[in-house]
């Protein structure tokens, strides 16, 4: 805490002790005139740190600079906040400090002064070192949805904010589940907030910064600087229609593969052709050889579980052998299965990009530990599953919410493919999980595990193939 009151105190200082004039308007005190050495006409949010600084809310950091990519404490947001309602309604920016009491926190002195004035709920901060925890975008959302009455900062933008979000396509990171959900759209309706991007998005999880906060107080504070969202969405990536052949590296068809990776390519083949037969010409295929190269194909079939095949039928014939796959149990509906699988797993793709939790600024490692969340999150392990379960499948994960190894891999694998990683399995005797390569680098990553207990455990995610291997080695002795 001894370390953290300077930076209050420092905040604080920041502001000029001027008395403001409370007039329709509200005339501006100063003119700016270079006293940023970080800010020029050309940096964001030029216009409104001048204001800031015109109407005596700020004198900038001691250094001569704003610093308008500094993050924000919640207890600086407050000091500001307060000062904003002070100047406009009392015309006074430091009525706050009539609530300031001797050997404490400036930052209590506002927020007392807000709660006094019904602008904050009593209870908001129920610890003082709440004070010092960096500002989210929807906390700060909450701390100035009230600051001024409706009167004062009417929501012009109504029906335009209302019909955008309800349409889906706009604001898409706000939703019911976002913390001060309507504290953040009233910011929208009122101008005080416009988002970025095409769609708006608020982006409510990241930490504010001083442009950021700059441009939000003065337009509480003038009018004329208030915005209108202008919607223009932003087209997301969409995997509708991805096919389950769409996700293969096409191999190469040999009649009479001569190895296990001459197999492989003629089962790639097979699969990116969305077949689900194939046949080579073996004369002379003795029962046993028959046997062991099924076990071949399924080993093979075993690096694509994202494809749900699991089970395959040998025939025998004129020379020819003839290799069909299906899932286990449900043979007769094995398409039905993995075309539904498919789908929902390009609906999960595309609502997460909808909402903006994957966009373009994430690395291919932040987008799997996405998908890594979300395949944890999303389903439980089937203790009851026998060998001719669908929970082998990532139709089982998708359909049922459960799965075992093989269909927590395959619906994980099938995500990453769809954002174009490549990847492929890793396996033992009884477990299976992914090997991907993730901005140039190999990881192994292992769902099932990443879901063994009553939270996310993020130690089987991203682990090098050395650690890997140790790891599970030591749970299969």
């Amino acid at each position: 805490m001894k370390k953290q009151i300077p930076a209050l105190l420092l905040a604080l200082s920041l502001l000029l002790s001027i008395p403001a004039q409370a007039a329709a308007g509200l005339p501006r005190l100063r003119s700016y005139a270079g006293e940023f050495s970080d800010l020029t006409a050309e940096s964001p949010f030029y216009g409104n740190v001048a204001a800031l600084y015109e109407y005596g809310l700020t004198n900038g950091k001691d250094d001569g600079t704003f610093g308008l990519g500094d993050p924000v404490t919640v207890g600086q947001a407050v000091i500001f906040a307060g000062r904003v309602r002070g100047l406009c309604l009392d015309g006074d920016a430091e009525a706050a400090l009539a609530y300031r009491r001797e050997s404490t926190p400036a930052a209590l002195a506002y927020l007392r002064y807000l709660q006094a004035e019904g602008a904050l709920e009593a209870d908001f901060i129920d610890e003082h070192r709440r004070l010092y925890d960096p500002a989210s975008r929807a906390q700060v959302a909450h701390i100035l949805a009230n600051v001024l009455p409706e009167e004062d900062l009417p929501p012009v933008h109504q029906e335009l904010v209302d019909q955008a979000r309800d349409s889906g396509g706009y604001i898409p990171d706000v939703d019911e589940s976002t913390p001060y959900y309507e504290d953040i759209l009233d910011l929208y309706r009122k101008g005080v907030a416009a988002g970025s991007g095409g769609a708006g998005s608020f982006h409510p999880q990241e930490p504010i910064t001083r442009g950021a906060l700059a441009a939000m107080l003065t337009r509480l504070t003038d009018p004329d600087l208030r915005v209108q969202p202008q919607w223009e969405p932003e087209e997301t990536p969409s995997a509708a229609g991805t096919t389950l052949a769409g996700l293969v590296d096409p191999g190469v068809y040999s009649i009479t593969p001569a190895d296990q990776e001459e197999l492989e390519s003629s089962l790639r083949y097979m699969l990116s052709q969305g077949e689900d037969q194939i046949v080579f010409y073996t004369p002379g295929l003795s029962g046993k050889e028959a046997r062991q190269l099924m076990n071949q194909a399924l080993l093979a079939m075993k690096k694509y579980c994202e494809q749900g095949y699991n089970e395959v039928l040998c025939t025998r014939g004129a020379g020819m052998v003839t290799l069909s796959f299906s899932i286990a149990g449900a043979e007769d509906r094995t398409q039905e299965y993995r075309a539904a699988a498919m789908e929902a797993a390009a609906a999960v793709h595309d609502r997460l990009w909808a909402e903006g939790t994957l966009h373009e600024g994430l690395t291919q490692l932040e987008k799997a530990r996405v998908y890594y969340t979300w395949v944890c999150e999303n389903c439980t392990y089937d203790y009851q599953a026998g060998t001719d379960s669908i929970s082998h499948t990532p139709y089982g994960l998708f359909a049922n919410r459960t799965a075992v190894c093989d269909g927590y891999t395959g619906a994980y694998n099938m995500f990453l493919k769809l954002e174009g990683i490549p990847c492929s399995t890793v396996m033992q005797d009884d477990h299976i999980w992914t090997a991907a390569i993730l901005d140039g680098v190999e990881y192994h990553i292992d769902t099932t595990w990443g879901d063994s207990g009553s939270a996310v455990s993020y130690d089987y995610f991203a682990m090098s193939p050395r650690h890997s291997q140790t790891i599970h080695n030591q749970k299969s002795a």
